[in-house]
């Protein structure tokens, strides 16, 4: 068995390291001294000086099992708390993490090592960190190839041994024997990178059926906008468009139409955010917004924000985002042979429609439920959550002052679909989120059915009621200093949760001890 095993130690770092900007592997002469010894060990220091003129020190140890080990140093920033490496999100690769009962004894690395030897498990890459659960602890990532050996034998044996032990996978269906595994999902803001790019359709593809499908230079135009959205990276700015005359024509008529509806057939939450686009965004007949302009506005209102995509992406990779308040929107606008449809979400439908709602507090909150509840669900959950935003944030009504109104993108960027929605042809239910999520519903045509909430409060509660529904090993908690996801999975976390609460409830006294001795 080939095992790769690096722990590294910094001891001392001025000025941050970056990826690739060092390569260092050990000699010849230094591996065949250390692989001279049954189960040898080997420790060594290593000042880096780097072309910028900073330096580090880094404590290499590694441990050499059964006299097998080839070892390569290629140390990259990892992405804390996170245990997948870049870039192996679409492999088959199994991560298996656990904390050991006893992690300080000699020779508890080697005793599970020696468990997937015995069952003749690969392992393709391991990691260590001090554990998150218990202080004074420390936790290990093995990265195994799910098609060599007895993974299921060997990952059983390590519960029985093991304090702690988590599956993660990225195909959640690619072994079912590993009794409680948990999909990958991303864990901060850029791991978001990591699927951004894995599209299920369109994208610089088009169907045949597309209104474009044979205009070579609108297929042009999407290719382009394709790129944009695959070289991407979060953190820097949104690339500006400079959209055509024809575009920009396609747009007005979509604008023009639209706005005439909104005053008396969209929600007022709506209407209240549409005039404000109008004023900071540039939204006007003969200009189409430019999405770090929406972007910027939509994160003073209320922490949302967009980011290019090339097309569709799976139900899970989508929601993810809405977890960390990301909305995946497309920069591409629809064919101008048919201005007022369109078979796939385009520009209009993500401004017109979505971004106008991100801006309201109430609603943010209630997406970025959906997309908490579903990290780490299971694949049927998933596809019932995928469920309740169809009807909610894409296709929704409300009832307001006695009135139906409309407040899904879906609705809100189609002329047609907002006139029909209110005309009573369509069957009207309350929005219930345990039978909503198990309705069925087409994609291209009007939709049969519409569910009703009575307010955002309220649907955020009940979705907040359903997220406990998900069958999960742990809890999920959005931490917006850090704009990482934090799983509460031990004692400790929920002992440093309730402390975070209580200094938040300490403020909340404290302004209603000042607002009560003004009134007097």
């Amino acid at each position: 068995m080939f095992v790769n095993i690096v722990f590294i130690l910094v001891y001392s770092c001025s000025g941050p390291i970056k990826r690739n900007t060092l390569n260092m592997k050990l000699s010849k002469q230094e591996r065949a001294n250390s692989a001279s010894e049954k189960n040898s060990k080997s420790m060594c220091d290593y000042l880096l000086v780097f072309k910028n003129g900073n330096k580090i020190i880094i404590r290499v140890c590694l441990i050499f099992y059964n006299a097998k080990c080839v070892c390569l140093f290629q140390p990259v920033l990892m992405t804390g708390g996170n245990y997948i490496r870049e870039g192996r999100d679409s492999s088959k690769s199994t991560c298996l993490v656990l904390s050991p009962q006893n992690t300080q004894e000699v020779g508890a690395l080697a005793k599970i090592l020696k468990l997937f030897e015995e069952n003749e498990v690969n392992l393709l890459h391991i990691e260590s960190r001090p554990s998150k659960r218990q202080h004074g602890h420390y936790e290990f990532m093995f990265e195994c190839d799910p098609t060599t050996g007895n993974l299921d034998v060997a990952t059983n044996k390590l519960r029985e041994s093991c304090e702690y032990l988590q599956v993660i996978l990225r195909n959640h269906n690619d072994n079912k024997k590993l009794g409680e595994s948990v999909p990958w999902f991303p864990r901060r803001i850029r791991d978001l990178d990591r699927f951004a790019n894995q599209i299920l359709s369109y994208g610089a593809e088009l169907d045949a059926d597309h209104p474009g499908f044979t205009d070579p230079e609108y297929r042009k135009r999407r290719k382009y906008f394709a790129d944009i959205a695959y070289n991407y990276r979060h953190g820097e700015p949104l690339p500006h468009v400079d959209y055509t005359k024809e575009e920009i024509e396609t747009w007005g008529v979509v604008f023009k139409e639209l706005s005439r509806l909104y005053p008396t057939h969209a929600c007022k939450e709506h209407n209240h955010v549409f005039p404000l686009l109008i004023q900071n965004c540039a939204y006007r007949e003969d200009n189409i917004p430019q999405l770090q302009d929406v972007s910027n506005f939509l994160k003073d209102c209320t922490g949302f924000t967009l980011r290019p995509v090339a097309g569709l992406l799976s139900s899970r990779d989508f929601l993810a985002g809405l977890a960390f308040r990301v909305f995946h929107s497309t920069q591409y606008i629809r064919h101008p042979s048919r201005p007022l449809y369109t078979p796939e979400p385009d520009v209009c439908h993500e401004l017109l429609g979505h971004a106008p709602l991100f801006a309201d507090p109430a609603f943010a909150q209630f997406s970025q439920e959906i997309g908490l509840a579903s990290l780490g669900a299971p694949d049927d959950y998933i596809e019932k959550l995928a469920t309740l935003f169809w009807f909610t944030v894409e296709y929704g009504m409300c009832n307001q002052d006695g009135e139906l109104k409309a407040y899904g993108a879906g609705l809100l960027s189609s002329y047609g679909e907002l006139q029909y929605c209110l005309e009573g042809k369509a069957e009207l239910r309350p929005f219930e989120p345990e039978k909503t999520c198990l309705q069925k519903y087409p994609i291209t045509s009007y939709q049969p059915i519409y569910y009703v909430a009575n307010s955002f409060e309220e649907a955020k509660a009940q979705m907040i009621k359903y997220a406990q529904t998900v069958p999960r090993p742990f809890g999920v908690r959005y931490n917006p200093y850090t704009q990482s996801v934090e799983i509460l999975d031990s004692k400790e976390q929920i002992e440093d949760l309730m402390t975070c609460s209580n200094q938040d409830m300490q403020v909340l006294i404290d302004a209603l001890k000042k607002l009560a001795t003004e009134s007097n």
